[in-house]
């Protein structure tokens, strides 16, 4: 028994239901009564705490992140949190690690706690092979599903996503424009995110007929020392290269940190760009040039988002923002 049972026996809109559970003024008593009473003949009891069919709730959400280590993700929970707490919201946070299993381990317990809505920071929630997303798909039926960076497609599943393709795809052609054509490409995941950033990177090899090759799209961890070292084992075995493209900006000062330890100058011998705009890349030395993904304003867009839905106003299944590129001494340009 979710809301779109109600919805239908009320015969009123799935908007309507939920104007009723959140208390909106927005709706005339007659209609109120109407769908409280049918709340009641179905047997339907709102999924939060206390809600009291409509007369109250404990204003909560869950929000989940695969790794709150992470710059990205650890940015991401800090300006969720903030954004639903000056709208009266708690927070629940579980970090679930990479494993499928886990994550939906994980799902499971957050939606037991009752909370009026779950929020997925980061792309990695989402798998390849749809069957796997069927556990969200099917939790959305009972309450709204945000996904920060990533996409799924279905009802009462809201996506508030960077063009990471256009974002990698411009910051590419700014590397051929500046004179590199031996682009290494450094990506960490082939998640959603991941796999858009490499056919950005793809894009502008091919726009600028330039040949896409396999050896220069190498996976790394998000991690400055294993950067560092697979970069190192590539300059042993002879692999020429004139500029780094990261899908990360933790993997694009394990460039610069490579580019010391060799003796090459930066970015005279070797251009650099990382992605995410994280305080790292002003630690550096040069300052990294940087995608700026814009997770302040992506937060932002979903709680607007999420607020929207809780007044039972019509909420965009699909917001997409620019990223920015922030240039500085890493790169020529």
């Amino acid at each position: 028994m979710n809301i779109y049972d109600v919805s239908e026996h009320a015969g009123v809109s799935i908007a309507t239901v939920s104007r009723v559970l959140n208390g909106s003024p927005n709706v005339s008593e007659k209609t109120r009564g109407h769908v409280l009473q049918v709340m009641q003949e179905l047997g339907y009891t709102p999924n939060v705490f206390a809600r009291g069919l409509g007369l109250g709730t404990i204003q909560s959400v869950g929000i989940m992140c695969s790794d709150s280590s992470d710059p990205y993700l650890a940015h991401a929970i800090y300006h969720l949190e903030r954004g639903l707490r000056d709208h009266g919201y708690d927070v629940i946070l579980c970090c679930t690690g990479s494993s499928q299993e886990t994550k939906r381990n994980y799902f499971d317990l957050i939606r037991s706690k009752k909370v009026d809505a779950i929020i997925l920071a980061g792309s990695k929630f989402i798998e390849t092979a749809a069957e796997d997303n069927d556990y969200i798909i099917e939790a959305a039926q009972e309450l709204p599903i945000l996904l920060i960076n990533g996409f799924l497609e279905a009802e009462n599943i809201y996506c508030t996503m960077c063009d990471d393709r256009s974002a990698m795809d411009y910051a590419a052609r700014q590397l051929i424009l500046s004179g590199c054509r031996d682009i290494l490409y450094l990506y960490s995941s082939r998640s959603y995110s991941g796999r858009n950033k490499l056919a950005g990177y793809q894009d502008a090899l091919t726009t600028h007929g330039l040949p896409v090759r396999r050896e220069y799209i190498c996976q790394c961890p998000k991690d400055i020392l294993a950067s560092k070292n697979l970069l190192l084992d590539l300059h042993r075995r002879g692999l020429p290269f004139d500029a780094v493209l990261a899908s990360d900006d933790s993997i694009a000062v394990g460039a610069i940190k490579y580019a010391h330890t060799v003796g090459i100058s930066i970015p005279d011998e070797l251009s650099v760009i990382g992605y995410n705009n994280t305080n790292l890349a002003i630690c550096t030395d040069p300052e990294l040039t940087t995608v700026d993904s814009r997770i302040e304003a992506l937060c932002s867009m979903a709680v607007n988002t999420l607020m929207g839905v809780f007044n039972g106003g019509d909420a965009p299944s699909r917001t997409i923002i620019a990223g920015d590129l922030i240039k500085r001494a890493s790169t020529k340009f």
